[in-house]
């Protein structure tokens, strides 16, 4: 073990001489004849393991000395003990209230002295391992957070882009609804009708989920999923049932947890409201307004922006500005109006987000096209 450094501050030289030789047979010592000096010598390195500090200096106080170093981040942690020939009671607990650990009466006595400094640097080398234990531990708990983070995310995108192997033409569609989701999501978070819901915490938790809001398509047949033209009334019914899927699915999950998931609670809701339109007309429940969750909401938009400005099997891509066209008449009818004049205020951005994530090759001039449409 290093041995301790000690700094002794006293205005009388023949007090740091006295102090001096009991200690440096047993530590480092450093001497100061004044509070500027000993805040020089404290700011060097090692810094000091603890000062013995005279209280009655000139210029500069001991309590202004004690003050001083618990200012300075290098220094605060130090134990100060005062050494003074002050005996009121008042001067020990002015001292004690500013900060000091101990407070030795002159004139000293060498045993009392050795064993106060011996107690108080076990103390503090007790306190600095627990200091470093805890950041360790800190460390390793926030490493391996962010590995289940990391696990938690590339299962949800491997979810994600499972369901979209079966409609292989929607490329990066569920990066862009994502990034869509939160955009929208934290511009809402400004308007005091969502800024409750829409807490940083929940804005990234809808944004994690916001990947599986098609998931319940694994269960739809190639034939109606694939299909190039108009579906039947039959087939629609069929595709309709996606969002019921996925949202089983999902409870599935977390029954198989035996413990509640938060952000599946969000992708639950996704999944299932996503197709619920404002005005009551969608599916699978009808619901209308208010009664449709938030993250559905904003999900609505993300998703209908998307698959009109991209390419599918059954369409081609969309001009930018004609959908901002489109979206807009839907303001009350499909959309939460609110939402959707964020979402309209803030048009270019989201187009910028579009283009930052291009469908893969064989589609990705559908975004293209549409970009260049568009200006």
């Amino acid at each position: 073990m290093s041995q301790s450094t000690i700094l002794i501050v006293d205005d009388h030289p023949e007090n740091l001489t006295v102090l001096g030789e009991l200690l440096c047979g047993h530590y480092r010592v450093r001497a100061a004849n004044s509070g500027a000096r000993a805040l020089q010598l404290a700011a060097q390195q090692p810094v000091p393991d603890l000062v013995l500090l005279d209280i009655m200096m000139p210029a500069m106080s001991g309590y202004e000395v004690l003050q001083r170093l618990h200012a300075e981040s290098a220094t605060r942690d130090v134990p100060v003990i005062f050494i003074t020939a002050l005996d009121a009671v008042e001067d020990e607990q002015r001292g004690l209230a500013l900060g000091a650990v101990d407070y030795i009466a002159k004139p000293l006595h060498p045993a009392i002295v050795l064993a106060r400094v011996r107690t108080h640097l076990e103390l503090k080398r007790a306190r600095d391992l627990l200091r470093r234990d805890n950041a360790a531990l800190e460390a390793e708990i926030g490493r391996r957070m962010h590995e289940n983070q990391v696990i938690q995310d590339v299962t949800i995108r491997a979810l994600a882009r499972l369901a979209e192997t079966r409609d292989n033409e929607t490329g990066n569609h569920i990066l862009r609804t994502q990034e869509y989701v939160l955009t929208l999501a934290r511009l809402a978070r400004a308007l005091p009708r969502f800024a409750a819901a829409l807490d940083e915490r929940s804005i990234a938790l809808m944004a994690k989920s916001a990947p599986l809001h098609d998931i319940g398509k694994v269960g739809i047949p190639d034939q109606i999923l694939l299909k190039p033209a108009k579906l039947t009334a039959e087939e629609w019914a069929v595709m309709k049932t996606h969002a019921a899927l996925g949202a089983a699915a999902i409870d599935r999950a977390v029954a198989d947890m035996r413990e509640p998931v938060e952000f599946l609670a969000y992708a639950r809701d996704i999944a299932l409201r996503h197709h619920e339109r404002w005005d009551g007309s969608g599916y699978p429940g009808g619901l209308a307004g208010e009664a449709i969750p938030l993250p559905a909401r904003l999900m609505a938009i993300a998703d209908v922006f998307d698959a009109l400005i991209s390419r599918r099997v059954y369409k081609a891509p969309m001009p930018m500005e004609q959908v901002r066209e489109i979206l807009a008449a839907e303001r009350g009818r499909h959309f939460d109006p609110d939402l959707l004049d964020c979402f309209l205020a803030h048009y270019d951005e989201f187009c910028a987000i579009a283009r930052r994530h291009p469908d893969e090759a064989g589609s990705e001039a559908g975004i293209v096209a549409a970009t260049r449409a568009a200006g």
